[in-house]
This record gives structure tokens, sequence and C-alpha cells, in this order.
């Protein structure tokens, strides 16, 4: 799976379908760093059971592996936003690519759990890469190329975290829980170097004055409004069915069950700067009712769950490809940090509500009635996406860049 991602990101360079010129190093290091930390959220998921054998903890803290990681972003996510419009976007993503490795060398090595959870925590800070990167790439991609990049760029967050599910079965059965994290480790480190390699960025105009970690008149307009809400129910709705998959078939089909979804994030993330950041969101949404419902009905076969994978994994792709260009193009260049960071907030703690609202619903009616609740969600959310304005208010402002 880290090879397709990478082969299909190295082609799309290549090609130029996503930037020419120099730009595309900038591309090539923001899309590996997202990468990275999107794959280190989840890669814990299958692993749970194993960490509470291994460290001798119950079942319900064994999870924490995964909550201290997603806590730690969602604090580290507005504070990198801000400091990149503040002091340069390259500067900061190299602080939390620092973070990254020395927290998976940590998780690597550690004897406990205690450590573990100090490895996740810090290795969680890489959040914060996500607003650099939004940063970096608006900086350095022409106006014609932005969307395309934008939209690989917020699909690396459902691709990465789709990938991490993919990779822990075979490393775990091949080689043990501890090697989950020396491959992160090198992938932090090829990261750390291709961002080494970027041109230090000026600090945005305008941003050196005295103003809050995050502008409330900013959260304000209708653009952020509408995409926020949507943001957090589809991400609910989707992480939620993400979740459940893999505790429907035995552990060695859990490649086979996501692998669909992964290839349908895949063939339509590049298609969502066609249809437009409204449009896409709102197919996505519809996408994700289609899974919900496919699987409130019928996950007992394999293939059931491959079908309704490929509806999650394409609307997934459509929609969270989109909400970063709805945000980049509803803000001024100076504030893409704080405004990327909120939404990746959104993403992050939809994420973690979804993960913790699935096995609750399961234990109270079952499968069924939780994918239909996740189903309603989704639904929720196509209502809000009604709201989202024809063409963003900053487009011509996004144009220089």
């Amino acid at each position: 799976m880290w090879l397709l991602a990478g082969l299909f990101t190295l082609v799309l360079l290549l090609r130029g379908k996503v930037v020419k010129g120099d730009g595309r190093i900038t591309v090539l290091a923001v899309l590996v760093a997202a990468f990275a930390a999107s794959v280190a959220q989840t890669i814990v998921v299958a692993a749970l059971p194993a960490f509470a054998r291994e460290f001798g903890v119950s079942a319900t803290a064994a999870p924490w592996a995964l909550t201290v990681f997603m806590l730690a972003g969602a604090v580290a996510i507005p504070v990198a936003g801000r400091l990149g419009d503040r002091y340069g976007y390259r500067r900061i993503a190299l602080v939390c690519l620092g973070f990254f490795v020395a927290g998976q060398l940590l998780c690597a090595l550690s004897g406990s759990f205690p450590l573990l959870l100090a490895g996740r925590a810090l290795a969680g800070v890489s959040g914060g890469l996500f607003p650099l990167a939004f940063g970096l790439v608006r900086h350095a991609v022409s106006a014609d190329r932005l969307p395309h990049a934008v939209a690989l760029l917020s699909a690396m967050f459902g691709i990465g975290g789709a990938a991490g599910m993919l990779a822990a079965a075979p490393l775990l059965t091949a080689f043990g829980a501890e090697w989950l994290f020396w491959p992160l480790f090198a992938l932090g480190i090829v990261a750390l170097l291709l961002v080494l390699l970027l041109p230090a960025d000026e600090p945005a105009a305008g941003a050196r004055v005295r103003q809050p970690m995050v502008d409330l008149r900013l959260l304000r307009s209708r653009a952020m409004v509408v995409t926020n809400l949507a943001t957090v129910a589809i991400g609910t709705a989707m992480f939620g069915v993400v979740t459940l998959i893999p505790h429907l078939v035995p552990e060695d089909r859990i490649v086979v069950a996501l692998l669909p979804m992964v290839a349908a994030m895949l063939v339509t993330t590049p298609l969502s700067p066609r249809l437009g950041g409204r449009l896409s969101v709102r197919a996505g949404a519809a996408l994700g009712i289609a899974s919900g419902v496919a699987l409130a009905f019928a996950h007992d076969e394999l293939w059931q769950i491959c079908v309704a994978g490929l509806l999650l994994g394409a609307g997934y792709g459509l929609a969270f490809s989109a909400f970063g260009m709805l945000v980049v193009d509803a803000v001024e260049a100076r504030q893409t940090g704080m405004a990327t960071g909120v939404n990746t907030i959104a993403r992050t703690a939809s994420g973690a509500a979804g993960a913790q609202l699935a096995p609750l619903l399961v234990a109270v009616g079952g499968n069924g009635p939780a994918f239909a609740t996740f189903a309603l969600i989704a639904a929720l959310a196509l209502a809000i996406t009604g709201a989202l304005p024809q063409r963003t208010p900053n487009q011509a402002a996004a144009a220089p860049f």
C-alpha cells in the first residue's frame, strides 16, 4: 500500500498533473510528510489487542495509544498553523517532523506502556504538519495547479489513515508490535530531508501583528462555518464506518476488506478539482450515506464489505480532497495556516469521535444499527453542505499564488 500511494503520487508529479517546475519538490515533500503523519495515527488500531497482551494493560487502557496521538495533534495543529503564518511554514514543519521522528524512535524502543504513550504523544505533534503543508503548497504552486495539489494533500489524511490500517496486520504478523514504528521512523527521516531541501519561505504578510491564536472573526464567515461543520459530520460518519470494518472479517482478511476503499480514494482524489468544492463534498456525503446503508443491511460476506468499501473510499476521496480547497479559497493568504489548522482540528476531532462512537453503537444495538446511525450522520452532512456557497469568497484572492 505504501508503494502504491508513493507510485500514484510520483506518476501525477511526473506527468505534470499536479504542478510543474520548482514547485514539484514542495508538493512531494508535503505529501510525504502528510502521508507519514496520517499513517502514524491509525497504524496502532489493529495493534491494540497486542499492546494489551504485551504490556499487561486492560482492553480499555490500550486505546490510549490511539487517543493520545489525536490529543497531541489537536493541541499542535492551531499552534503550528499560527506559528507557520508568523515565522514561516518550512521552519515550523521541520520542528514538527523532529517531534515525529523522536516519537517513532521512542515507540520502537519502548519497553513499557507509559513510554509507548510518551512516544505516541511526541509523534502526535506531527498533526501540525497539515496546516503548514497547505501554506507551503499555496505559496509554491501556480493558481491553475493549486486545486489539484490541495486536493491530493487533503486526501492524504484519508489515504494515509487507511494505509496505516492496511500496514499494521502484516507487520504485526511478521515482526511484532514494535516493528510498527521502525518504517514510520524511516519515512519521517525521508520527509525531514525533503523539507530541508525546500527554500526558506517568508512569513505571511500581516501575520506579525498581535492577534489571538485563532481569529474568531475568521471562523464566523459563512464559508468557514459550513465547511467545518460538514467536515465534522462527514469525518464522524466515515471514520466510524472505517473503524468497524476490520471487526467484520478475520484478521487475515482485513487487508482484503480495506483495499477497495483505499483504491477508490486514489482514483477519486484527482476528480475533486474538476467537480468543484461544493459538488465534490456533496457527492462524497451521498456516497457516505450509500456505504452506511449498504453495510447496515449486508455485512456478513466479504464481497459485500468490499463493495461498500468502494463507495466509502470514493466518498472519502471526493469530500476530503475538497475541504482543503474550500478553506484555502475562503481566506486570505496570511490566514492559510490558521484556517487550515482549524479545519484539520475538525477532521481530527471527528475521526476520534467516530472511532469512539463506533464500538459504543455496536455494544448498544449491534453492527446493523451502528452502520445505519453513521448513514444518518452522513445524511446530516449532506444537508449541511447545501449551505455551502456556490463560489467561495476569496477565489480571486488566491489567484496570485
